[in-house]
């Protein structure tokens, strides 16, 4: 971040901003394995056509994923793969906080 303008720290922020929400977490989670239309991603995610309409606008807007028209349908892909490594990092250190939390209040149970 050092050296960076205000400009691209706001772009920064709105970058993280966009995996802000859990819906788009779990879209991106599902992209994962390969394409998906609309539909399937609602049905996977458990959320309505029309949410995961709007998240994935969001994801697209920041470049986390793009869509393709076949026929009738929209197809989605991940644009961006990085993003997987900065989600995994990021789960990954979330895990090690709450396994410690669990350690500790495991530590005064036995107390």
């Amino acid at each position: 971040m050092q050296g960076l303008s205000e400009q691209a720290l706001t772009q920064v922020a709105q970058y993280f901003s966009a995996l802000s929400e859990p819906n788009r977490l779990r879209i991106l989670n599902c992209l994962r394995d390969g394409e998906l239309n609309v539909g399937e991603l609602a049905e996977r995610c458990q959320c309505s056509q029309a949410n995961v309409s709007r998240h994935l606008s969001t994801l697209a807007k920041h470049g986390f994923v793009e869509r393709e028209s076949r026929g009738t349908t929209a197809i989605y892909r991940i644009a961006d793969p990085s993003v997987y490594a900065l989600c995994d990092l990021v789960c990954g250190n979330v895990m090690r906080q709450l396994e410690a939390q669990a350690a500790l209040a495991q530590s005064f149970r036995h107390e």
